[in-house]
């Protein structure tokens, strides 16, 4: 079976992680505060704040904000849920805004539109972009937008640890930036993940809210305010930091694959029975998604698929579609059709090329030979 991904874990990766557990430093320790500090500079960002997923920081960006009751979100349509679910976890509202064909993301124009013609109850307080597999967003609009407005800018940068915008690293762009660390992630501690910014005093809010609201003060710690645990573990960290050294090798190991796939599935594209992803040279590829004619039921395509020993999938969720956040306005179009025809192909840097082709041309076969 050619998988849909997978981690990238090596022989001394492990043996990290166990030297680690060997110590019994096993909680927020010395193994995360260096990987903060690697990370930040990796980046080119001033603080970098560990957490135990990319959920957990796009909660903490949002309760660092202090967004909550009586506030609005705009979020792309077109992403996974846990961009949504933490505007819902705050008390605030999303507001859904669709995203351009071509990227997958957040559509600077529908954002305009959205803002422009919001007439609900709640107050916009922030816009949270998604460089959604890791393409880049168009941060220059999006925050040119957001600023005109009065409006924070929260990077949902999940799927793009080692993406670029025009030589910046995405994460670096908003008030706060949140990143994932899942297996599905080019850069994985398992579970995991990571909040970014440029503001001290943010970044001094999020560890505390982290930490169930402590801080240390010269009369030891203390209590500041109700928050919850979302340290990292030490040895997760461990992992991460194995790993971030082969980061940028692996993402250009992802491009050329990317480009491969272009390459050969250039043929089925030219006859309109699919739809390549725009191949951004800042991207990161932690997913490789096309679109399928909608002559084609999805479902069908990923079983003939994994008869053949291929597993795809589907690539992210419409959120207007499941349901579950607000008032269904009908108002995005893109989304609903990437969330139904969508899918996402075998792509990790450990790919060969012999095994794209393998992908492709099933593929191919696949489509056209459908009825």
């Amino acid at each position: 079976m050619i998988n849909l991904s997978r981690p990238n874990i090596s022989e001394q990766a492990i043996e990290s992680v166990a030297r680690v557990l060997r110590s019994g430093q096993l909680v927020h320790g010395p193994e995360s505060e260096t990987f903060e500090q690697e990370l930040a500079v990796y980046l080119g960002c001033r603080e970098a704040i560990l957490v135990s997923s990319g959920t957990a920081a796009l909660h903490l960006a949002l309760m660092a904000l202090n967004i909550g009751s009586g506030d609005a979100v705009l979020v792309p349509d077109f992403t996974f849920p846990a961009t949504a679910n933490a505007v819902m976890a705050v008390g605030a509202r999303p507001v859904l805004v669709d995203v351009s064909a071509d990227t997958y993301n957040l559509d600077p124009q529908c954002l305009r539109q959205t803002i422009e013609g919001w007439r609900g109850a709640e107050r916009l307080r922030a816009v949270m972009p998604v460089h959604e597999f890791g393409h880049p967003a168009d941060m220059a609009a999006i925050s040119g937008i957001a600023k005109e407005h009065g409006l924070y800018v929260v990077e949902d940068a999940a799927c793009a640890l080692g993406a670029n915008l025009n030589g910046r690293k995405t994460g670096t762009f908003g008030d706060l930036a949140c990143f994932s660390f899942h297996p599905r992630k080019t850069l994985t501690t398992g579970e995991g993940g990571l909040l970014t910014t440029d503001n001290p005093e943010l970044a001094r809010r999020t560890r505390r809210l982290r930490n169930h609201g402590m801080e240390r003060t010269d009369s030891g710690m203390r209590f500041m305010e109700p928050s919850l645990n979302y340290r990292l573990t030490n040895f997760q960290a461990a992992l991460g930091r194995a790993q971030l050294p082969s980061l940028d090798l692996w993402v250009n190991d992802r491009r050329e694959l990317a480009a491969l796939y272009v390459e050969n599935l250039a043929a089925p594209a030219g006859e309109g029975l699919l739809t390549l992803p725009n191949a951004d040279p800042g991207h990161s590829w932690q997913t490789f998604m096309v679109v399928l004619d909608g002559r084609f039921d999805r479902a069908e395509v990923i079983a003939k698929l994994k008869a053949v020993g291929i597993e795809s999938n589907l690539g992210a969720q419409s959120m207007q579609e499941i349901g579950l956040y607000g008032d269904a306005l009908d108002t995005c179009k893109v989304g609903p059709h990437l969330y139904a025809q969508g899918l996402a192909l075998p792509l990790y840097e450990r790919m060969t090329p012999d095994q794209i082709r393998q992908v492709s041309e099933s593929l191919t076969a696949v489509l056209s030979g459908a009825d």
